[in-house]
């Protein structure tokens, strides 16, 4: 059974948030992810999901957030999560030197210590620039999952794709540290340009309908997170990635 949550980024533009969280109950959604822009006023959100029966497993705390370390323990335990994942770093830290990255590895090492001692997970989720061979020849990801040897893997499938990476070999390789997916996919060459090539899960060419029986056998994936970074239509991507997933069950 593969429960889709949504993350939330993807509809960071909607007009109004109450409303779009009764719209994701309504389409069967019990599930969402967060972002680091929502957790200003944790007790008020994690309200409002409460009242459209939605809970939060999981959210995305930015580096910034994560040295903030007694605020960031308050918005995860005010809102229920389980897992405390780093998304992303600023396009001027991407670096083809591997020391940067096993700086950043040993910062996240470090996260890992102070968080999973509070009971909770921690891990790592990639873009793309992950799978790019550093000046030694290992890729960032290589760099950061055998520096921070402990610390999980939030495995963006559709942007280890875009990093012209293999993602079944990287879950025969590391399967057992991943313990959540994006469930991301990507338009066919050409279409959706307007959405920077990306289209609703099950409209793309990854084949999710094969890939998430992959996932289940390979990994140690919990949680199965819908995203777009660029939806030009929230609620159609909301829409249509939700039915997708009910006729993997």
């Amino acid at each position: 059974m593969v429960e889709l949550s949504f993350q939330l980024y993807s509809a960071r533009n909607v007009p109004s948030w109450p409303d779009f969280y009764a719209k994701l109950a309504a389409l069967g959604y019990r599930q969402v992810e967060g972002f680091g822009g929502l957790y200003d006023d944790a007790a008020g959100l994690a309200a409002l999901l409460k009242n459209n029966g939605l809970a939060m497993p999981t959210g995305h705390f930015g580096l910034d957030q994560l040295e903030d370390r007694d605020t960031a323990l308050k918005a995860a335990e005010t809102l229920g999560m389980k897992k405390i994942i780093c998304p992303f770093i600023m396009p001027d830290q991407d670096s083809k030197d591997e020391s940067q990255w096993l700086a950043l590895a040993e910062k996240l090492a470090g996260f890992h210590d102070i968080y999973s001692a509070e009971g909770y997970g921690f891990g790592w989720h990639n873009h793309h620039f992950e799978f790019f061979p550093t000046s030694t020849g290992r890729t960032p990801m290589e760099v950061i999952l055998e520096t921070a040897p402990k610390i999980e893997w939030e495995c963006d499938v559709a942007w280890v794709i875009r990093g012209k990476a293999d993602p079944v070999a990287w879950f025969d390789r590391y399967g057992d540290r991943i313990t959540a997916v994006h469930v991301k996919d990507i338009a066919p060459e050409g279409e959706n340009a307007d959405e920077d090539g990306w289209a609703d899960v099950g409209h793309g060419v990854v084949g999710w309908s094969d890939l998430i029986k992959t996932v289940q056998q390979k990994t140690k994936a919990q949680y199965f997170v819908a995203e777009h970074d660029k939806p030009s239509d929230e609620v159609r991507f909301a829409t249509r990635s939700i039915e997708t997933a009910k006729s993997w069950n």
